[in-house]
């Protein structure tokens, strides 16, 4: 374990890297949101270190921001520190590529492609961090990110000592990992793929380019945070768990509409900012769709989607 900063170090470099009132609008896919009271953006574990003891120091709450490609944030903003990692080393042992949390997955795909390394392309296309595919254990179809990760390096929250982990330590589930408890963030991650052939890598990037086109054509790719509802459990629904079944039923797919907040006509579990759409359109938008699946089936979607910001909890 990697010690804390001292307060005397910390005190030095808080003006280095701490700004006030940061728009946030433009950080996050679905392009909406109120400022942060204060912003932060480490290219190193030591700063990274800084930035937590600045927001103890100022008792603010902190939100790790990624790519923002899976976040609505509130219109009044986020009123404490919101870190946005910008460690963005890559580093290859054999078959064992560890990579920063400010990596984007795009570029940790590619880097892998080019290095004959294969098994990350399944994530083609998905927006997204290292870091916040790993706290969301990032899926597509039956593959899950957890499959890859072999290890990893966390800074505790409190104490600001640094960790080596395993993959079990990470109690990863469907959206799920132990990085949302809140306790501990992420600084890499360790992924173990397979060592390619030129032919078998080949296949890989076609692999990649048809999984992204396959996207594009089912999917919206701007201004929108994906899939905005999680599927239920058997317990609350059945055998039928995909949200988007009933979406689709009541026929909001391409017409129900709040403001510049629209329901995708590609998929009816997905909202997405026409262009100037407000985080309290979304919100009344989302409502009105649990309102009408709860009315016509007596179950209530809840989001995938993550709330920021928020000082009371806006959906049903």
């Amino acid at each position: 374990m990697q010690p804390m900063l001292t307060n005397q170090e910390s005190k030095t470099s808080y003006s280095q890297i701490i700004k006030p009132n940061i728009p946030l609008k433009d950080k996050n896919w679905f392009a909406t949101g109120g400022p942060a009271k204060f912003f932060a953006a480490p290219e190193t574990a030591q700063e990274f270190q800084q930035a937590t003891l600045f927001a103890q120091a100022n008792n603010l709450g902190v939100f790790v921001l990624g790519e923002g490609a899976n976040i609505l944030i509130s219109d009044d903003g986020f009123d404490g520190l919101v870190i946005q990692p910008q460690l963005k080393n890559i580093t290859r042992d054999e078959n064992l590529i560890t990579a920063g949390a400010g990596v984007s997955m795009h570029n940790l795909i590619t880097h892998c492609l080019n290095n004959n390394l294969i098994g990350l392309e399944e994530f083609s296309g998905i927006p997204g961090s290292v870091g916040g595919s790993v706290y969301i254990n990032l899926h597509y179809f039956e593959f899950l990110l957890e499959q890859f990760l072999v290890g990893a390096q966390v800074m505790h929250k409190q104490t600001g000592e640094i960790q080596d982990v395993d993959t079990n330590w990470f109690n990863f589930g469907y959206n799920q990992s132990t990085l949302q408890e809140g306790n501990h963030y992420l600084l890499n991650a360790t992924f173990k793929l397979k060592k390619a052939t030129d032919l078998e890598t080949a296949y890989a990037r076609g692999r990649h380019t048809e999984i992204i086109r396959h996207r594009h054509k089912r999917y919206p790719n701007k201004n929108t945070c994906g899939s905005f509802f999680r599927n239920f459990s058997e317990d609350e629904a059945g055998s039928m768990i995909y949200v988007a079944y009933y979406l689709d039923k009541i026929g909001v797919k391409g017409e129900l509409q709040v403001g510049d907040a629209k329901v995708s006509h590609q998929h009816a579990n997905m909202i997405v900012n026409l262009g100037n759409a407000t985080t309290n359109d979304i919100i009344q938008l989302a409502r009105t769709m649990q309102e009408l699946v709860k009315d016509k089936f007596g179950i209530v979607p809840q989001p995938e989607c993550r709330l920021v910001g928020f000082k009371e909890y806006p959906l049903l």
